[in-house]
């Protein structure tokens, strides 16, 4: 469990505390690398990545609550610095026809490991902004800032994901 002193005491460096605090968070962050990200290796990097930054970044933090939002934007964000050196986010746009169909909620009822499924079978920038937007919960201007992308482009691709996923 995340409390206090584990916090105190990873911010000091000490390894047991670290190896606590990794245990308890890696199969969350885990799961949230495997949204972005389809290759193990890459995943596995992501994470590691990750807990460097959280490890090293730990006096960051202001409140013991919010631990482990920030943990999981700090995979996020490791996840997309990846996504953006081999991603085009324009790529796909061209070859869907746009549907604006309002979106059901009947993916909210599949089974984490189906929608991890499904993702999987969408274009890798479809896919990111389907996770940032649905799953995350970022507004498209946030995601344009964070991926470097219009607004525009942001919602193109949040259709075409929708559009593939039905």
């Amino acid at each position: 469990m995340i409390n206090e002193i584990l916090i105190s005491n990873c911010k000091k460096m000490h390894r047991d505390a670290q190896r606590q605090m990794y245990e308890h968070m890696a199969p969350k962050l885990y799961r949230t690398c495997k949204r972005y990200l389809k290759k193990e290796e890459e995943i596995e990097e992501a994470l590691a990545d990750a807990f460097y930054t959280i490890f090293t970044k730990m006096d960051q933090l202001k409140e013991v609550q919010a631990f482990e939002a920030w943990a999981r934007k700090i995979t996020v964000n490791h996840c997309l610095a990846n996504i953006k050196k081999n991603t085009n986010f324009n790529m796909y746009l061209d070859d869907v026809h746009l549907l604006s169909q309002p979106f059901t909620d009947e993916i909210t009822q599949l089974e984490e490991e189906d929608l991890l499924n499904l993702l999987n079978h969408i274009p890798e920038g479809c896919k990111t902004i389907f996770n940032l937007f649905i799953i995350e919960g970022y507004g498209h201007k946030e995601i344009a800032g964070m991926l470097s992308i219009s607004e525009g482009t942001s919602k193109s691709q949040l259709n075409v994901a929708k559009t593939k996923l039905k």
